[in-house]
């Protein structure tokens, strides 16, 4: 079992930044990868990036790619979202999800087994 624990968000102009933090418990944190993923209002809640257990492979979604970096520190139990240039689009709930082992697609919220209960970003214009 796995409790994960957002924070950081919060409301910033475009173009700042925000750093998202999930905060696990347990002893087995790197023996899952994590996720990240956000759902705006009347919208599906779809993928934003995921890390492999060691850190050594990320993955993003297009919409984010060059603005936003996931890392891991597995001594503090820790995965965080770094979010640069942030624009208005990129408001929404967003949620750190965990999979346990290597997955086939780190894409699919399917492989998710344990979520946070989200944080709110909100990019004003």
């Amino acid at each position: 079992q796995v409790q994960l624990v957002e924070s950081g968000g919060g409301l910033v102009q475009a173009g700042g930044s925000l750093r998202l933090s999930c905060a696990a418990s347990g002893r087995t944190f790197s023996s899952y990868a994590m996720g990240w993923f956000r759902q705006a209002p009347g919208k599906k809640r779809e993928f934003v990036a995921a890390i492999t257990l060691s850190g050594g492979g990320t993955y993003y979604a297009d919409s984010v790619k060059g603005r936003f970096t996931i890392s891991r520190d597995n001594a503090k139990n820790t995965v965080y979202l770094q979010m640069n240039s942030l624009k208005p689009e990129d408001t929404a709930v967003y949620y750190c999800a965990a999979a346990q082992g290597y997955r086939s697609n780190y894409y699919n919220e399917f492989e998710y087994s344990y979520w946070g209960q989200g944080t709110q970003v909100t990019v004003s214009s």
